[in-house]
């Protein structure tokens, strides 16, 4: 045999086909069978015949399995069945020679199961499934019919499982419902005695009802009033709010005024205490200045009379015939001298009646000449004394166009509805105790007051007299 190429490989495959073909034609002549379009399987006997398909693909030449189902035939028996069964009953189907390759294999499988049913019988024993399968693979004579019996016997068998299942269905139905019955007539005995007291209850409900809703009738009247109560005294609470706020804020008037007061009582008693400092200072330099002028004045030599002996002369001049010392001539009142002596006393301070002066000396003068010549004299005094002059006057009617007040002369003015002798009054009072002052008044009233301050009174001729 000579060699072939490619060309005559393809030939040789074209002629096997085509001889295949004519033998599945010849196989199909030589097989009796029934004319007709096949009607479907049922779904066991089509399960069962791809069942026997894959099974007997295993002992079939690689030649002899379709190509569509090559790769079919490389699985398992099982997955064949499971994955290609479209594709294995497509092909019994569609290829006569594959169908008759797989009914010759299953047949000789199934034995004398098989033959029989070659020779177009079916063993009474037999499963009209597997008779159906095997008829289908085979086509022997009257296979139709064996697979319209199988199919009937399957029908026949489901029809016996559903009556089966359904007579299961009704007995199991009929149990429940004597169940249900049994249990309904328990239930309805349970149901009679829990509405009996049910019905004992709900009596006892309506008549808690009854009394709940009384309660809650006089709560809503309650809670009524107490909101009324309620808005009244929240109407109180405010009303006392507000005047608690009015008085808070009355009251933080009163602390800012008290506050303001305690301030300037402070600045008062500081002023105060400066004043009174002042007053000390001027005392003490009162005092000391007294002591060093007495001791100037008096110039003391060394005492050479011991009080022993002054106390025995004393004894000796009580007796009779003993001649005693005669006592000094006192000054008068009006007396300038006495004036001149008082104005001696260290840190003097003299406080003069203006009005009450002026009106005794040069009356027929008016006002502002009596003023001017009563004050620019009182300077000349200051001047030759060193003492402090402060002259008052009745100040009820404003006066307007005063000259300048000369120096050491201070110049005051009564304030409305006061007058020059309660300013005299009040500038003795603010002297210390002990300072010498001197106030020239003809007032009684005035000179009795300051006499009993502790100052020196004097009438009005003695500054007068003192003056020309």
């Amino acid at each position: 045999m000579s060699a072939e190429g490619p060309g005559g490989s393809a030939r040789s495959e074209a002629t096997d086909d085509r001889v295949a073909a004519e033998e599945a034609r010849q196989m199909e002549a030589d097989i009796p069978d029934d004319n007709g379009p096949e009607r479907p399987l049922p779904e066991p006997v089509r399960s069962r015949v791809v069942g026997l398909a894959a099974a007997a693909m295993t002992g079939l030449p690689p030649d002899e399995i379709p190509a569509a189902l090559r790769k079919v035939a490389k699985f398992a028996p099982q997955r064949r069945s499971r994955l290609g069964a479209a594709a294995i009953a497509a092909q019994l189907t569609g290829d006569a020679l594959f169908r008759q390759r797989i009914g010759a294999r299953a047949q000789a499988e199934a034995g004398e199961l098989g033959a029989a049913v070659a020779g177009g019988t079916s063993p009474a024993a037999a499963d009209p499934v597997e008779v159906a399968a095997l008829a289908y693979l085979t086509r022997p004579t009257g296979w139709r019919e064996l697979v319209d019996v199988a199919d009937a016997a399957l029908r026949s068998e489901a029809s016996r499982a559903a009556i089966a299942e359904q007579v299961q269905e009704a007995e199991a139905r009929a149990a429940r419902a004597e169940h249900d019955r049994t249990v309904a007539r328990v239930e309805v005995d349970k149901l009679r005695a829990e509405l009996a007291r049910v019905r004992e209850e709900l009596v006892g409900l309506r008549e808690e009802h009854r009394v709940v809703a009384r309660a809650l009738r006089e709560s809503q009247s309650r809670e009524r009033r107490a909101g009324d109560l309620l808005a009244t005294e929240r109407g109180r609470a405010n009303r006392a709010n507000a005047e608690h706020e009015a008085e808070l804020r009355r009251l933080r008037t009163r602390l800012a005024e008290t506050e303001s007061a305690v301030g300037a009582a402070r600045s008062a008693a500081k002023d105060a205490r400066t004043v009174d400092d002042a007053r000390l200072w001027l005392l003490l330099e009162t005092i000391g200045q007294a002591a060093v002028g007495l001791r100037r004045e008096l110039a003391l030599d060394p005492a050479k009379l011991l009080p022993a002996d002054a106390a025995a002369d004393e004894e000796q001049a009580q007796r009779p015939g003993t001649p005693g010392r005669q006592p000094a001539r006192a000054l008068a009142a009006d007396d300038p001298a006495r004036l001149d002596q008082l104005l001696a006393l260290p840190r003097v301070h003299l406080l003069v009646d203006g009005y009450n002066v002026t009106k005794r000396g040069y009356g027929e003068l008016d006002l502002e000449q009596q003023r001017n010549r009563l004050v620019k004299a009182l300077s000349g005094i200051a001047a030759q004394t060193g003492a402090e002059v402060t002259v008052a006057f009745d100040g009820a009617e404003p006066v307007h166009g005063l000259p300048s007040t000369p120096r050491g002369v201070r110049v005051l003015f009564s304030r409305r509805g006061q007058t020059a002798d309660e300013l005299i009054r009040r500038l003795v009072r603010a002297e210390p105790d002990g300072r010498p002052v001197v106030v020239v008044s003809s007032d009684r009233e005035v000179a009795d007051g300051v006499r009993r301050a502790g100052a020196y009174p004097l009438p009005a001729d003695a500054l007068l007299r003192r003056l020309r």
